[in-house]
């Protein structure tokens, strides 16, 4: 061999030493790398494993490279052995000795059998076998990786939330709470399926739970992907809450069903005072319209009862809705007795409004001295007849009572007259 060869120029033997040295330490990493992912904790639950799916695939492919890798490795081994053995020739190399050197461990002196795509053999050089086992062990490291930390991540999360969720079934079992009775029931047995099915999918096929990060190269840079799980966990909670609803329900439906007995009753005594005044208005008030008063809905006394029989049964469940509904239209009701009350007395309240500005006026005029006037007398006593009469017209006690406004007014000049009266006639 000459002075220079396909593998560049021939190394002296102190750049041949330097080369054996670095190959020799790179060798030594190496096989601890490999090592190393022979046993990974990853690596072993993934060859025990009935893998499906996805992580199958993956993890076929990821054993061949393994192989394939070792292989490498044992023509690396192998041609680093044969240099070694080339340089141990003698202390002071000739430079035949340092151009087969050369060759070795510069040029493409590694073959290795068989080979990607169909291939009898491979040939490298040193680099770029290290170059090709360094591919082949990142490719490898991440699918045992991802799995690795899919399976260290949700499974035992699953476990949790699937013992969150017994606890809860059995608190919801408790206020009858049950599938088929209760929707919070029927969440609770799809929560059930949904944990279920997914620990089996993650134990099976634990890469189609995970999520590569975006521009890493690194081996394992992802995280799991908990998506489903974490729309359990939140459906959970829901029932959760729920469940508290319910229990809060046990805890206070005597008080609330009080209460409702105490608005519905309220209610039916303002309906029996508007009745009563209704008549009172119509003996009273001539030739005016009171609005008929309604009696009391009997399908709340009826819902009352139904909820007093839920709370004696224990049936909580349905308690909490019934409850809920019957202290909004109680609510309600007491606001339309109200309002009906109001409507019926409204005459009797601007009766009560006239009276009252008559009598002002009246002392209004004693404080001037001229109670006695015979004009001032006789409007207020035409006022007063109508205004303290049954039945009173209303219209035609006001159209009194401003008559006898505007008479105070023109005697005290024009003061006495309020702004919102100006301007009307007889």
């Amino acid at each position: 061999m000459g002075v220079t060869d396909p593998a560049g120029p021939v190394m002296d033997r102190d750049e041949a030493d330097r080369a054996l040295a670095r190959l020799g330490q790179e060798h030594e990493a190496i096989e601890t790398s490999l090592l190393a992912l022979q046993d990974h904790a990853g690596r072993r639950l993934l060859e025990g494993a009935e893998l499906t799916g996805v992580t199958r695939e993956r993890w076929q492919a990821t054993e061949a490279r393994i192989t394939r890798l070792w292989t490498y490795f044992d023509a690396y081994t192998a041609a680093l052995r044969g240099a070694r053995e080339v340089r141990a020739r003698r202390r002071w190399s000739s430079r035949e000795d340092l151009a087969e050197l050369t060759g070795l461990l510069r040029g493409a002196s590694v073959t290795v059998p068989g080979g990607e795509s169909g291939r009898l053999s491979e040939t490298f050089t040193l680099p770029a076998l290290v170059d090709r086992m360094n591919e082949l062990y990142a490719t490898s490291l991440d699918v045992i990786v991802a799995a690795d930390a899919v399976w260290s991540a949700l499974p035992a999360r699953i476990d949790l939330l699937a013992a969150e969720l017994q606890r809860t079934r059995q608190l919801a079992h408790s206020v009858g709470v049950r599938p088929g009775e209760h929707p919070a029931g029927d969440d609770l047995e799809r929560i059930t399926r949904t944990l279920t099915r997914l620990r089996e999918d993650v134990v099976a096929d634990p890469l189609a739970f995970w999520v590569p990060a975006e521009g890493s190269s690194a081996p394992g840079g992802g995280r799991p992907d908990t998506t489903v799980y974490d729309r359990a966990a939140r459906a959970l909670e829901d029932v959760r809450r729920e469940i508290d609803a319910v229990l809060t329900v046990r805890q206070d439906a005597e008080a609330r069903l009080i209460r409702l007995r105490d608005v519905l009753s309220r209610a039916d005594r303002t309906l029996a005072e508007a009745r009563t005044a209704r008549v009172e208005v119509l003996a009273k008030i001539a030739a005016t319209e009171v609005p008929v008063v309604g009696g009391p809905p009997t399908v709340l006394q009826e819902q009352l009862a139904t909820a007093a029989e839920y709370r004696r049964q224990g049936r909580w469940h349905r308690l909490s809705p019934l409850l809920e509904s019957l202290e909004e239209k109680a609510e309600e009701e007491l606001l339309r007795a109200r309002e009906s009350l109001t409507a019926v007395t409204a005459p009797l309240a601007v009766r009560a409004e006239l009276r009252g500005r008559l009598d002002a006026y009246r002392a209004k005029v004693a404080r001037h001295g001229l109670a006695e006037d015979p004009l001032l007398v006789e409007r207020y006593d035409a006022a007063r007849r109508m205004l303290w009469s049954a039945p009173c017209d209303l219209r035609v006690a006001e159209q009194a009572v401003l008559r006898y406004q505007r008479a105070v007014a023109e005697l005290l000049g024009g003061a006495g007259e309020p702004e919102d009266r100006k301007g009307d006639g007889s």
